[in-house]
């Protein structure tokens, strides 16, 4: 027995958890033959459920899963102990307590109950508090070794993914907010948000744990460029920039556009106008979106030169002490 569990591991177990969850409540259909079934939920109930499962898929798999490579490999990477080990049991609760309850701001505007609408906003909301307090742990664990950050690219993955990650869980609770979703709702605004988190948090944090552990594998004790590392680190980070700014200002170009209406209550312009006055975004999407592949391909590179120069390790296996029950 083990009597303490890391904190990284409960947000694994949360993760594994709450996605089988998830998937048993969302799957449930009544069947209508071998190969036909239908829906147990109808109507607002089945859209309720499916963001209550988009929502959530978001929050325990993307969210959960990640920050607990958060929790494990920055204290690794930095050479220290996480900035409060209380502060990341608090924000666990917190996170797992509120997460669950966030659904209905994806539905805000249409056919679900308003008291409904309302309660995801509130909880959205209180969401923010728990975010940003495993986002200041995150970065406050480099307290003392700042220095690292000039030196140490792989680092500067796994902090600048926190500041992504601050940024996606300041921007989706304000988001969340009636008055702004009444704008933000249906436009890109809310593609650059989700691609704040997917590209910027979880691309990045995956990428800097990836840097960490490939070597490990391959019996070195670094990666075979470091200069290509800081390469990936900037074209990805410019990429990211480029891809979510762009779809911030046609998202928000989008919204104005929409409700814009003449002093006979028509609409000012049609939605083809609309799509046309974003086609500059998207090349610059399209170029940002470029720039991070190309990152990747550069880490590929990097990964296949460490695999054939690696060599084998007869690594030792601690003995454990027995813990008595």
């Amino acid at each position: 027995k083990v009597r303490h569990i890391y904190v990284a591991n409960w947000f694994y177990g949360a993760f594994i958890l709450a996605v089988a969850i998830l998937h048993i409540v969302n799957s449930a259909a009544v069947p209508a033959g071998w190969m036909k079934s239908y829906s147990a939920y109808a109507g607002v109930q089945d859209a309720m459920i499916q963001w209550w499962y988009g929502h959530n898929a978001v929050g325990f798999f993307l969210t959960a899963g990640f920050l607990g490579m958060m929790y494990y490999f920055v204290p690794k990477q930095a050479g220290r102990p996480v900035y409060s080990y209380r502060l990341s049991i608090v924000h666990f609760w917190a996170l797992i307590f509120t997460y669950m309850w966030a659904g209905p701001h994806h539905l805000h505007y249409t056919a679900l109950p308003d008291w409904t609408q309302s309660l995801g906003m509130v909880f959205s909301l209180i969401l923010l508090a728990p975010s940003w307090g495993g986002m200041i742990n995150g970065v406050m664990t480099l307290s003392g070794a700042w220095h690292k950050l000039r030196d140490d690219p792989v680092l500067r993955f796994m902090i600048v993914a926190l500041s992504f990650y601050g940024m996606a869980t300041f921007e989706g609770p304000m988001m969340s907010i009636k008055t702004v979703n009444a704008l933000s709702h249906y436009t890109d605004w809310t593609v650059g948000h989700v691609h704040a988190g997917a590209l910027g948090w979880v691309g990045l944090i995956s990428m800097g744990s990836l840097y960490y552990l490939i070597p490990r594998l391959f019996g070195r004790e670094k990666m075979y460029s470091i200069a290509a590392i800081e390469l990936h680190f900037w074209v990805s980070t410019i990429g990211i920039v480029l891809y979510i700014a762009a779809m911030w200002v046609a998202g928000v170009m989008q919204g104005l556009m929409w409700r814009e209406v003449n002093a006979d209550g028509t609409l000012t312009y049609t939605f083809v106008e609309g799509v046309k006055a974003t086609f500059p975004y998207y090349v610059v999407r399209f170029v940002g979106g470029l720039l991070y592949l190309s990152g990747m391909l550069v880490m590929a590179w990097n990964t296949w030169m460490t695999a054939i120069s690696g060599r084998a390790v007869n690594a030792p296996i601690p003995a454990l002490q027995p813990a008595h029950a």
